[in-house]
């Protein structure tokens, strides 16, 4: 039986219609767009100086273009300034390492650093000291890998799509190369991202901690700083610590890295935009 309309040929050529205007296509001729992110984002500047869009806008539509070829490797922490905890602590010294580093997640492991079998949350600790007689182990999450050749965007909706806020990165040979978290991933497209411990650190301060240590803010006045720990530390060029810190290191710290002077040992807690937010400040005869 023949049917009653003839099927179309798979080799006949399909002609799309253009639905734009002629109007549309007169002002594309004119003004053709453009050709490459380069020429998009210098398109984006002009719109800001004709104040089609304002600078907060241009800086986030840049930062949503240029993640696009950024990988998990151009924006993690490195492992050697990975904050991580070790299954086999015991329960003060845990409790110890997320009062001074504040995170609220960390990577835990077994026998070596490379060897990550969780991830605890900071608030999940509690759950220990009400009841000591739970396992550690049943506290855990599990541990997110990526590899360093992750592209962002990806991984930006992989954190959305399984709720994840913080994922392990490896290397060609499996070993782990550092960590990244969904705020990493964000400043690069908002910029930074103010926290709890940023708009502290705003004003500079000075906390004592448990074990007689401080807590001192990047931003801190030399002035305060001298007062605090009766030093005499140079304050005709620099005004805050951290400038005067980074300035004798010869560069901007990174987390992790100790700087002694006048009898005091400043290791580098937490950095953000190019500058030391938070130092852990300890005399070195209680070091000793």
């Amino acid at each position: 039986m023949a049917e009653p309309y003839p099927s179309p040929s798979p080799h006949r050529s399909v002609r799309h219609i253009d639905k734009r205007s002629f109007l549309q296509k007169l002002a594309e001729f004119i003004h053709p767009g453009p050709d490459s992110k380069d020429e998009l984002i210098e398109t984006l500047a002009e719109a800001e100086d004709n104040n089609i869009i304002n600078a907060e806008s241009r800086v986030m539509l840049e930062g949503v273009i240029r993640i696009a070829d950024m990988t998990a490797g151009d924006v993690m922490v490195a492992a050697p300034r990975m904050d991580v905890l070790d299954i086999q602590a015991p329960f003060q010294e845990l409790l110890k390492t997320v009062i001074d580093t504040a995170h609220s997640r960390f990577p835990v492991y077994e026998g070596e650093r490379d060897n990550i079998i969780g991830i605890l949350m900071a608030k999940d600790l509690l759950k220990l000291h009400r009841a000591p007689e739970l396992n550690l182990r049943t506290l855990l999450r599990s541990t997110v890998f990526v590899p360093e050749s992750k592209g962002l965007n990806d991984l930006l909706r992989e954190f959305r799509g399984n709720r994840n806020h913080l994922a392990i990165v490896i290397d060609e040979f499996g070993r782990v190369a550092g960590l990244i978290t969904i705020e990493d991933v964000l400043e690069e497209i908002v910029g930074e991202i103010e926290d709890e411990f940023d708009e502290a650190d705003a004003q500079g301060d000075i906390f004592t901690l448990a074990d007689g240590s401080c807590r001192v803010a990047g931003d801190t006045p030399i002035e305060r700083v001298n007062e605090w720990f009766e030093m005499a530390l140079p304050d005709d060029e620099f005004n805050t610590v951290g400038g005067l810190i980074a300035h004798e290191i010869g560069r901007v710290p990174k987390r992790g890295e100790v700087h002694e002077r006048d009898g005091l040992r400043f290791l580098v807690q937490h950095t953000k935009g190019g500058a030391v937010t938070w130092f852990k400040v300890t005399r070195l005869t209680e070091t000793a």
